[in-house]
């Protein structure tokens, strides 16, 4: 059973307005490009062409870090856990999402899903899936990797997620151990996660020879190497296809 008093780090972010805000406009950005027409690469297309030559290693520099990028084959798996309808046309994303994560910290959702679905392993997945009959609205989840459905509950939302080429980016270490007071999980962690968002998509697929393959799913992944530790990482999965 996980303790309550170890709840995702994903919760942290709520706690620092600004960084929360500009980590989600970044987020919106590309899915509001994704589902009205406008594919990551047109994006970067559209943006300021950044210095530097190609990079043919899977090893690239973030802020003067190095970023080790995995391209992995990964089979379908199955999400349980909680999640919230919104849209992005009505500027209601920001908001719902935010106030989603409150009460996943305050209805103890975190416990419910290990508790109720007994997930082989330790790690949130947290994606956004899109409504096929409105290209506007979609459902933020935030579950865990099972093996089934059978022990899902009535307020519980199910993804099935397709075989895909990932490109697999762990965001820079940062402290967010005691020891790094408030600061290391307030703003170094959220700051790591947005940085690593921007450097995809504004660096990484201009010379990577990829593509976002728009018929997968993108997701983020939060494992043990995120709780409040001093070399705390997180996950994000890109799924790809040769240009």
């Amino acid at each position: 059973m996980q303790s309550t008093a170890m709840l995702s780090p994903l919760l942290l972010r709520r706690k620092q307005a600004e960084d929360f805000n500009r980590w989600l406009q970044i987020r919106l950005e590309l899915a509001f490009r994704r589902e009205f027409g406008y594919t990551p690469t047109q994006y970067v297309a559209r943006l300021r062409a950044l210095r530097g030559g190609p990079d043919d290693q899977n090893t690239d520099k973030n802020g003067g870090i190095l970023m080790d990028v995995k391209i992995i084959e990964k089979p379908a798996f199955k999400v349980a856990g909680y999640g919230i309808k919104t849209n992005i046309a009505e500027g209601k994303y920001t908001k719902d999402i935010a106030a989603f994560w409150d009460s996943f910290d305050i209805e103890g959702w975190e416990c419910k899903l290990y508790d109720q679905l007994q997930p082989p392993k330790h790690g949130e997945v947290g994606l956004s899936v899109p409504d096929s009959r409105d290209a506007s609205s979609l459902t933020y989840v935030l579950g865990v990797i099972v093996e089934n459905f059978d022990h899902v509950t009535e307020d519980m939302v199910t993804v099935e997620v397709p075989t895909a080429t990932y490109a697999v980016f762990t965001t820079p270490p940062v402290d967010t151990s005691k020891a790094a007071g408030p600061e290391g999980m307030d703003r170094d962690f959220p700051q790591a996660i947005r940085e690593t968002w921007k450097y995809i998509f504004e660096q990484w697929f201009r010379d990577s020879g990829y593509e976002y393959d728009q018929g997968k799913m993108d997701f983020e992944y939060y494992d043990e190497r995120c709780h409040f530790r001093p070399d705390t990482v997180m996950e994000i999965y890109i799924p790809i296809k040769r240009k």
